[in-house]
């Protein structure tokens, strides 16, 4: 196979994504699909509710209610055998063809999410290497790989003051 894996986004019924999804896996394992359909995924998230009596628990929500995303090499088989899946009512894009999402969105929208290794820990001294604030010095005070950011203490006009950047906005100082 030539061709990569893409995600793409297909439309369910209300409250089909996780049968949609188990669906779509037994029938990739059952036609043996595991080469040109590589995943299948419900986005979540969890969230603590507090119910009536005031009592909190956790509760895993779906970040796109109605969406089911599929990572897969586009062909007229794929598309033949996402499309008659019962419960999905097509993919995401203009109906001749659909439309895979672009590594960014991908992150953005946490449906693969990447980990970030960086060089530098908390109480290092780090140079800011893009943006307003690019050449300054600074110490990190916290560093966020879920969010991909680090907060930096730069010292400005004589104060000190915190600055949130990306992880690779800043470098360890040698």
């Amino acid at each position: 196979m030539s061709e990569e894996a893409k995600w793409y986004v297909v439309h369910t019924y209300s409250g089909y994504e996780n049968k949609v999804a188990s669906t779509l896996e037994k029938t990739v394992e059952n036609r043996n699909l595991q080469d040109v359909i590589q995943g299948v995924k419900v986005p979540t998230e969890k969230v603590t509710e507090i119910g009536e009596n005031g009592v909190a628990k956790e509760v895993e929500r779906k970040l796109y209610p109605g969406y089911v995303f599929i990572k897969m090499v586009y062909t007229d088989e794929t598309w033949y055998v996402v499309r008659n899946i019962r419960g999905c009512t097509g993919f995401v894009g203009p109906s001749s063809k659909p439309v895979p999402l672009s590594d960014d969105e991908v992150i953005k929208m946490g449906v693969e999410v990447r980990s970030v290794e960086v060089s530098y820990s908390v109480g290092d001294s780090v140079r800011i290497t893009d943006g307003p604030l690019e050449d300054f010095v600074g110490t990190v005070q916290e560093i966020d790989t879920e969010k991909n950011t680090v907060k930096v203490m730069v010292s400005m006009f004589g104060r000190e003051t915190p600055a949130v950047l990306e992880l690779n906005q800043a470098e360890l100082l040698e």
